[in-house]
C-alpha cells in the first residue's frame, strides 16, 4: 500500500511538472508570436535596406555597422570585427542556464540584378571583383537572414528576464567564400573562438529557399548539404609534333582517359545507397596549336559528398585513378585536393529533440523532411565543434511551381517577404525551447 501511495505521488509530481512545463511553453510561444507580429514590419524594412545596399564577403562594413547599432540599442554585449567584418551579440537571460547560438550570413554575390519583379529596392550597386566591374546583389537571401536574426534579437531581448540561459547571435561574413588563399567565413570565426566565452552548447541556423513555399520549413537529420572540395590534376607528358605523336607522350589523350575514369569512382566504386556524391571536371587546359602535342594538360574540378567517409574515399580513389592511368600511358599526374567546406551535418539527437518545436510553430504538415542538396554551406564548421541544426525556410509565393521559381545565385532571384515572420518565430522558439529543456 505504501508503495502504491509513493508511486501515485511520483506520478502526480511528474504530471504537475509536465503541466507547468507545458504552460511555460505555451506562454513563451504566445509572447514570441505577439512580439514577432510587432517586429515584422521592421524585419521587412531591414531586409529591403540590406537588399538595396549589398556588400561582398569580407567587405560587409555598412551591414555590420547596421547590425551592431541595433544590437547595442537592445542592450546586448556586442563584439565587432570578428573574422574581419562579423558581429556577435550576447544576450544574458535573467536566469542561469545553457548557451545557444543563432547564426545568419551577411554577404552578397557578384551578380547584377535584373529586377524582373520591379522591386523599388532593387540593387544598383557596382564594384570591382577579381579585376572585373560587376554588379552586387543579395541573390541568395542573406539579406533576409540578417533581417530575421535582427528581429529575433529584438524579440528575445524583450523576454530577457524570463530566459534561462544565454543567447549568442552570430552574424557571419563571407559565407560565399573568401579571396583565394584567405581563410574566412565560419571557419575563421571558429578559429577566433566565436563558440567560446561563453561556450555554446548548440547552434541553430536557417536558409530561405526560393523554391519552397512560404509557410513551410524543411529539415533533414545527418547530411543536409554536401561537402565541397576543389581538385587540380596536372598531367605531364613529352611534347612532340602532332604528325608524329609516337615521338612523345600525349597528355591530352591521357587526360581524356582520366576524365572518363573519374566518373566511375561514384558510379562503380562507392556504395551509392549510403549517400549521394559527385565528381565533376569543370575545365581542361593544354596546348596552343593544332599540330603540337603539348607537354602538359591541367584540369580542375569539384567533389561533392554528403558522407564524410565517402568524401575521404573519393579523395583517395581520385588520386589513385589519375596517377595510375598516367603511369600506364608513360606520363605523370600530380593531384592536388583543396578541402573547402565540410558536410553540413545535422546532429541526429538535436534534430529529434527540436522537431516538436518546429511542428508547433509551423504546423505538423508544414514541417517536411527534405532531400539533401549537393551545394555547400560553411555553417558546417560550427557543426564540427558542437551539435547543430540547419533548416530551410520557404520563400516562394504560395501556389507557384517550384520548377519555375528563380534559382539562387541568379539575377532574377526572388523571395516572398511574408515568409520572414515564420523564420523569426522558428529561431526564437528554438532558442527558448532549448534553453528551457537542453538536450541531455
Amino acid at each position: 500500500m505504501l508503495f502504491h501511495k509513493s508511486l501515485l505521488l511520483f506520478l502526480t509530481s511528474l504530471l504537475g511538472v509536465s503541466l507547468i512545463s507545458s504552460a511555460q511553453t505555451s506562454g513563451a510561444q504566445t509572447q514570441i508570436d505577439q512580439l514577432a507580429d510587432k517586429v515584422e514590419p521592421k524585419v521587412i524594412q531591414w531586409r529591403r535596406e540590406l537588399h538595396q545596399n549589398p556588400e561582398l564577403g569580407n567587405f560587409e562594413v555598412k551591414t555590420a555597422e547596421k547590425i551592431a547599432k541595433h544590437l547595442k540599442a537592445l542592450g546586448l554585449e556586442v563584439k565587432t570585427g570578428v573574422a574581419r567584418t562579423g558581429v556577435v551579440g550576447i544576450l544574458k537571460g535573467g536566469q542561469p542556464g545553457p548557451v545557444v547560438a543563432l547564426r545568419a550570413d551577411m554577404d552578397a554575390l557578384p551578380v547584377t540584378e535584373n529586377n524582373t519583379h520591379n522591386l523599388p529596392f532593387a540593387s544598383k550597386v557596382k564594384t570591382t571583383f577579381e579585376g572585373q566591374q560587376v554588379g552586387v546583389m543579395h541573390a541568395c537571401g542573406h539579406d533576409a537572414h540578417v533581417a530575421m536574426l535582427m528581429g529575433v534579437a529584438e524579440v528575445l531581448s524583450s523576454m530577457k528576464k524570463d530566459l534561462k540561459g544565454t543567447v549568442k547571435f552570430i552574424f557571419q561574413p563571407a559565407e560565399e567564400g573568401s579571396a583565394p588563399g584567405q581563410v574566412g567565413g565560419a571557419k575563421l570565426m571558429v578559429q577566433e573562438g566565436v563558440l567560446d566565452a561563453p561556450k555554446v552548447d548548440a547552434i541553430f541556423g536557417l536558409h530561405i529557399r526560393s523554391d519552397v513555399e512560404v509557410g513551410t520549413i524543411t529539415y533533414r537529420p545527418q547530411g543536409m548539404m554536401a561537402s565541397s572540395d576543389n581538385f587540380k590534376i596536372t598531367v605531364k607528358g613529352q611534347q612532340s609534333h602532332g604528325g608524329t605523336p609516337w615521338m612523345g607522350v600525349d597528355p591530352v589523350v591521357t587526360s581524356a582517359y582520366i576524365v572518363t575514369a573519374l566518373q566511375t569512382i561514384v558510379s562503380r566504386q562507392l556504395d551509392v545507397t549510403n549517400a549521394a556524391a559527385i565528381v565533376t571536371v569543370g575545365a581542361i587546359n593544354g596546348g596552343v596549336r593544332a599540330n603540337i602535342v603539348p607537354s602538359q594538360v591541367e584540369m580542375i574540378g569539384t567533389i561533392r559528398a554528403l558522407d564524410v567517409p565517402m568524401q575521404q574515399q573519393i579523395h583517395e580513389r581520385l588520386k589513385k585513378t589519375a596517377t595510375s592511368i598516367a603511369t600506364g600511358a608513360g606520363a605523370t599526374a600530380e593531384v592536388e585536393i583543396q578541402e573547402m567546406t565540410p558536410v553540413t551535418y545535422n546532429h541526429e539527437a538535436l534534430t529529434a529533440h527540436m522537431l516538436p518545436s518546429l511542428q508547433r510553430v509551423a504546423g505538423t504538415n508544414q514541417v517536411k523532411l527534405t532531400k539533401p542538396v549537393t551545394i555547400a554551406e560553411d555553417y558546417a564548421y560550427f557543426q564540427q565543434k558542437i551539435p547543430g541544426l540547419y533548416l530551410f525556410l520557404g520563400g516562394m509565393p504560395k501556389g507557384q511551381d517550384p520548377a519555375k521559381a528563380p534559382s539562387h545565385h541568379t539575377p532574377d532571384f526572388y523571395i516572398e517577404e511574408s515568409g520572414l515572420k515564420l523564420g523569426v518565430r522558428a529561431l526564437a522558439n528554438l532558442a527558448v525551447d532549448y534553453l528551457n529543456a537542453p538536450m541531455k
